[in-house]
């Protein structure tokens, strides 16, 4: 099994990490997550075999996932909804993906300075982590992650997607309750009736609602209730309560936390939840096998032989990127295919 390093330094194996994880030592659910994240393909094993190992202890906590545009105050109100929880007496895990450049692949992992108060706390554990050019708003491995953060013990994991738009359906796949963040003033309000992230919010956020900003919250709130009608309703049966916070005043973060609670309270009794965790579940494995083709691709021989010169005669216009693409996918069918 491949080595990783261990919490003195050393070099140890997964089999040796795996108690210092859950036993939730925080050295320990870093170190396996960056196992875990790594793309060196002679850690994919091992890798794939501490997550095994992670199943049977996964699966316990509330998996809250949080999108809005940027600048929406995702990351202040992790903080603030962070800190209530750990005062309630939970473990919280924050799992902050952050855009990475089209360009240089690069990414800024700010989120964590901005959850100052969170990041000092003993039993909160923050992730920051790089979106590496996945759409959807989450990185390749979070749902991984997820489960060996539930696996060290941390029983309320808030996933902070990329914050990208409209688009950020990912996160759907993964979370047991979705909060959509949008401040007044955006035009979010008015943009309700439209399918995409609106139609994935188990609850509506409007951040900044407080003081001199609350009476055109207020106004917010009642538009989007009235464009939120006009949406299906989810799976679960709902449509999203649309709430007001300021996490810097520090107002509605409670009355916040208790209506998740209760959403999920409801969807494991009615045994929606359960359903939820195996839709997902599914999701997540075609999403593998996807990844995994995507790999194959890239990593055969006669594609990484013929590519740089079917690059060139669509570049040339000698082939379209259809007929290039087929002979390229025709590599994995037969293994081979004739030069044109």
């Amino acid at each position: 099994m491949s080595p990783t390093t261990d919490l003195c330094g050393d070099r140890m194996s997964t089999t040796d990490l795996f108690p210092h994880l859950i036993a939730g030592d925080r050295s320990a659910l870093a170190r396996a997550i960056t196992l875990v994240e790594s793309e060196r393909e002679a850690d994919r094993v091992a890798a794939e075999a501490l997550v095994e190992r992670c199943l049977a202890r996964s699966g316990g906590a509330m998996r809250i996932g949080i999108t809005g545009i940027p600048g929406v105050g995702k990351s202040t109100l992790i903080d603030a909804l962070g800190m209530h929880y750990v005062e309630a007496g939970h473990r919280v895990a924050v799992l902050a993906v952050d855009p990475s450049s089209g360009r240089s692949h690069g990414s800024i992992l700010g989120d964590k300075t901005r959850m100052v108060r969170l990041s000092q706390h003993p039993n909160a554990f923050i992730r920051p982590t790089a979106a590496g050019g996945m759409l959807g708003g989450l990185a390749r491995r979070t749902r991984e992650v997820v489960l060996l953060c539930e696996a060290a013990g941390y029983d309320r994991v808030l996933i902070e997607t990329v914050g990208v738009g409209q688009n950020e359906l990912e996160v759907d796949h993964l979370c047991d309750i979705g909060l959509l963040l949008t401040v007044a003033g955006t035009g979010d309000e008015l943009q309700g009736i439209k399918r995409g992230i609106m139609e994935a919010a188990d609850v509506v956020v409007l951040t900044k609602a407080g003081g001199d900003q609350a009476p055109r919250a207020e106004e917010a709130r009642q538009q989007l209730r009235s464009a939120i009608r006009l949406l299906p309703p989810r799976p679960s049966g709902r449509r999203p309560e649309v709430l007001l916070t300021d996490s810097l005043l520090d107002t509605g973060i409670r009355a916040l936390a208790h209506h998740v609670e209760s959403l999920l309270a409801t969807d494991r009794a009615n045994g929606y939840l359960e359903a939820r965790r195996q839709e997902q579940a599914l999701h997540w494995m075609h999403r593998a096998i996807e990844a995994g083709l995507r790999d194959l691709f890239r990593t055969h021989p006669a594609v990484i032989r013929e590519l740089p010169r079917l690059e060139a005669a669509v570049r040339n216009g000698r082939t379209s990127p259809f007929a290039a693409a087929e002979e390229l996918l025709n590599f994995l069918r037969t293994g081979d295919a004739p030069r044109s």
